[in-house]
């Protein structure tokens, strides 16, 4: 399991720009962002290098974010494997939140962002099923 900030943002010209530099002064490298957006806000979603300084620096900042933990796991980088993991997890009667799709210069695979209410229980299925999963 692995650290994820998410950032509740104004969704206006300059917001990403500011944010990264809050991050760049930090010292916080990012290695995935996904934004999802509505027509005045937006949930930014980062893997950074250090998650608790980069929620400092955030808060710091003004923007609204928190932590959450989040199952980071290798994916093979061909058609289907995204498929079985999503046929694994109906299997097991698992319901996602939100899943996300990234490459990692830490691995040399495709890797799959998962969010569940129950973390601990579906980390705990994956590992089961043989999935490697990053801590």
């Amino acid at each position: 399991m692995i650290k994820q900030i998410s950032i509740f943002a104004a969704n206006k010209k300059g917001a990403m720009m500011h944010m990264t530099d809050t991050l760049i002064e930090a010292g916080v490298n990012m290695y995935s962002l996904i934004t999802n957006d509505s027509a005045e806000y937006g949930i930014v979603r980062i893997l950074v290098s250090d998650p608790e300084a980069a929620k400092a620096a955030l808060d710091k900042a003004g923007y609204l974010c928190h932590l959450d933990n989040v199952i980071a796991m290798e994916i093979s980088d061909e058609p289907g494997s995204l498929n079985k993991v999503l046929k694994d997890i109906h299997y097991g009667n698992i319901n996602l939140d939100y899943l996300y799709v990234t490459n990692s210069s830490h691995v040399e695979t495709a890797l799959a962002v998962l969010h569940s209410a129950d973390i601990f229980e579906v980390e705990a299925f994956l590992k089961s099923r043989g999935y490697k999963l990053l801590s």
